[in-house]
């Protein structure tokens, strides 16, 4: 799974990309500090079975502490966007090409109103932050309605003489962007359009463009700076209908760092740390450490590992499943306790989880085995939050 960051220039999207992952971003406050994508690894929080099960867990994909299972998801950090980007302003369409592969967007939003469309630094509350989100979505629709404009009225045409299923060819045009058959076919069932694409215009594309960008690649907003931000641009960002999660990437980037350094013991997404020895830190770390705890008693988390979570838990509608080769044990074949976690979309089966773990699993499956009742479950049965399932397959 890929998460994409998104947003303009000097929104603080390299300080959330290193506070979700602790990888090195470079942070700077200008536009277009970051040319290059950045990728690292941040992790969503899952209850671990180990503990009704009464054994430790040895886990070989994800890690396990106190009980909480931290899956990892690849997360990417790319160049800022600016208005017509899809017409290559700004380093817009390496944006946009760097972007291909991901599943959601998280569109870190300058929610102080401190900076313009194009990233240079205002007056606090002078910048709408409603319009950068309206600017992203239609960078994104734009972008889309750019690969399939090309050819469109012969494609159409095709479909019409040929008889072929429109939705296959749309699927073959956007395979790139890593868009599924389905999602084509959901979006051509929500946009109620014509039928016949012959009598398609720029306007029907763009409409059906619009809501396949909102299918295929949904977005989150972390409603970033949020520390400074005038309250009233938080509730019209929330009016925009998007999820969006308060954040405070400074924040939660230095508790990390301190965390790291030994300073405090810190969970991230946790509404508080620990401070075990305030004798070995200086005056001003102490003054910083106290602010950030006041201010996380108050809002309950800087909102980094929640929009994470919020993304893949709620945008994307995953859970967590384990796959193990001995229900009785819930081991793998050396004998690891639920070793592997894996993300499947609410509504999947078992067979679908079959296929996840290995294709010829999922070619010869003949049924699961449900590792806490014990058992058997049908190629339909659908998972739920936390299932420890044994594949038997066909030899």
């Amino acid at each position: 799974m890929l998460v994409g960051i998104v947003g303009k220039p000097n929104v603080g999207k390299s300080t959330f990309f290193t506070a979700l992952t602790l990888a090195t971003a470079q942070i700077a406050s200008y536009p277009f500090t970051t040319i290059q994508p950045n990728k690292g690894v941040g992790y969503v929080r899952s209850p671990c079975p180990h503990v009704d099960f009464g054994k430790p867990c040895t886990p070989n994909n994800s890690i396990c502490t106190d009980g909480t299972r931290f899956v990892p998801i690849e997360v990417l950090d790319v160049a800022g966007l600016v208005p017509d980007a899809h017409a290559g302003r700004g380093l817009g369409n390496k944006f946009l090409d760097d972007l291909r592969q991901a599943d959601a967007f998280i569109h870190v939003v300058d929610a102080s109103g401190g900076t313009d469309f194009e990233g240079n630094p205002v007056g606090i509350g002078t910048h709408d932050p409603v319009q950068d989100v309206n600017f992203l979505e239609k960078e994104l629709t734009y972008w889309i309605f750019g690969i399939l404009e090309k050819n469109f009225e012969k494609m159409a045409k095709q479909s019409k003489i040929a008889g072929s299923k429109f939705e296959k060819m749309l699927h073959e045009k956007l395979t790139g962007l890593s868009i599924s058959e389905a999602q084509v076919l959901a979006t051509l069932r929500q946009a109620a359009l014509d039928a016949d694409p012959t009598r398609w215009n720029d306007a029907d594309l763009l409409k059906f463009c619009s809501l396949l960008q909102k299918i295929s690649k949904p977005m989150i907003i972390a409603a970033n700076k949020v520390d400074i931000a005038p309250p009233e641009n938080i509730a019209r960002l929330k009016a925009t209908g998007h999820p969006l999660v308060p954040t405070s990437a400074e924040f939660e980037l230095a508790l990390r760092k301190a965390s790291k350094a030994g300073m405090i013991s810190y969970v991230p997404g946790e509404d508080r740390f620990e401070l075990p020895d305030k004798s070995k830190l200086n005056a001003n770390q102490v003054a910083a450490l106290d602010k950030m705890a006041s201010w996380l008693k108050e809002n309950k988390s800087t909102g980094v590992q929640t929009v994470l979570e919020e993304v893949v838990f709620r945008v994307l509608d995953m859970m967590v499943v384990y796959p193990v080769e001995d229900e009785h044990k819930w081991s793998d074949k050396q004998g690891r306790v639920l070793p592997d976690a894996y993300l499947m979309r609410r509504g999947t089966n078992a067979k679908d989880l079959a296929f996840k773990v290995h294709t010829d699993l999922g070619d010869n499956f003949i049924r699961a085995i449900d590792g806490k009742t014990h058992m058997a479950i049908g190629h339909d049965h659908l998972l739920k939050e936390g299932d420890v399932i044994k594949i038997v397959a066909k030899a």
